[in-house]
This record gives structure tokens, C-alpha cells and sequence, in this order.
């Protein structure tokens, strides 16, 4: 069973430049020279990426910590992501550019979907940790449940997979505690 993610197979290797012409309305992220359309989320995606989102944020702004943003482009190398929700430490927002973000953020957290799962958990993960994102959290919305990987030397560092009754933490931001069962109502 392949990615169920819609790719533009034209058999030509796209790069930045050419996702830089793009003017179809559509949204698409770059990945391996695959450009990739991304399916407009729905509206239950979309909630809990907002809930993150807004949890992120207030903890972020209250402590000085850096800035949270989401579905922006992000350059990593030679592709482009826009992941659900991010965050960028303070010491490192010289990469936030107005229109883009011009490296790893800190943590990434992807709201899965039935045809984006497979690609959040392999190509955009291995992505992720070969340009430096320190913290990838993949929220399940159907299941409820959020897996949290840490960068470790080699690989990603399982944390463990989290519920709607456990209070989310992060050792990147360390005193932010985020109610699941708040995050999945």
C-alpha cells in the first residue's frame, strides 16, 4: 500500500524555483523533488491543530519563549513543508522570514489525516530530523492519541503515545502542560 498523498507525477524532479511559480490556488509542499498536493484539511483537523495552536501560543508568549506559527512554508534545504503548528525558540527567529521560515523549527506537531498519516510518519519525519526539528508530535484525531519523538543522536527517540486523559508535556518547553481530553473534546 503506497501514500495515499496526490503527487504531481509529471516524472520531473521540482525544485524551489519551480515551486516558486506555482499560481493554481492549490497548495502543495516540496519533498525529494516531489511536489506534493496537500488536501485542504477538515473541519475536525482543524480544530485540534488550532487547539495546539492556541496552547502553544499562550505558553509561548507568557514565558518569552519564541514564536508559534502554522501552515506556513517552511525551507528545509531543497524542499518546502507548512506543518500544522510549530515553534521557534526565541534564539532562533532569525529564520522567520514574512512570508516563510528559512530552517527547522523546534517542534513540529502534524495533525494526522487518513491521507497524510503515512507521509507525516515517514518522509516528512525523516525530513524533520535530518534538518533538526528537536521535538515532532503526530496527533491522531481519530484515535484520540498524540506520539511524541525527540531527536536523538541517529534517530528519532520514542516518548511514548499520549491520550485524551494524559496532560501533554515537553522537556523542550519545559512547565507546558496541555490537557488531551481539552485537545480532543
Amino acid at each position: 500500500m503506497g501514500l495515499n498523498v496526490p503527487t504531481v507525477s509529471t516524472g520531473k524532479k521540482y525544485t524551489i524555483e519551480d515551486y516558486l511559480k506555482l499560481d493554481d490556488g492549490q497548495s502543495y509542499e516540496l519533498i525529494e523533488g516531489e511536489l506534493i498536493l496537500v488536501p485542504r484539511p477538515r473541519t475536525k483537523h482543524q480544530k485540534i491543530a488550532n487547539r495546539f495552536f492556541a496552547n502553544l501560543d499562550r505558553f509561548v508568549l507568557m514565558n518569552n519563549l519564541g514564536e508559534v506559527n502554522g501552515d506556513v512554508d517552511v525551507y528545509l534545504e531543497e524542499e518546502v513543508v507548512a506543518p500544522d503548528v510549530f515553534f521557534v525558540a526565541k534564539e532562533r527567529l532569525t529564520i522567520v522570514g514574512e512570508m516563510n521560515i528559512q530552517g527547522a523549527p523546534d517542534l513540529v506537531v502534524e495533525v494526522l489525516s487518513p491521507s497524510t498519516a503515512r507521509y507525516d510518519r515517514k518522509k516528512k519525519s525523516r525530513l524533520y530530523f535530518r534538518n533538526g526539528v528537536k521535538e515532532y508530535w503526530l496527533a491522531d484525531p481519530d484515535q484520540q492519541l498524540v506520539e511524541v519523538l525527540v531527536a536523538g543522536e541517529k534517530e528519532w527517540k520514542w516518548i511514548g503515545v499520549f491520550d485524551r486523559e494524559d496532560i501533554l508535556t515537553s522537556n523542550l518547553l519545559p512547565g507546558l502542560e496541555i490537557n488531551l481530553g481539552e485537545i480532543f473534546r
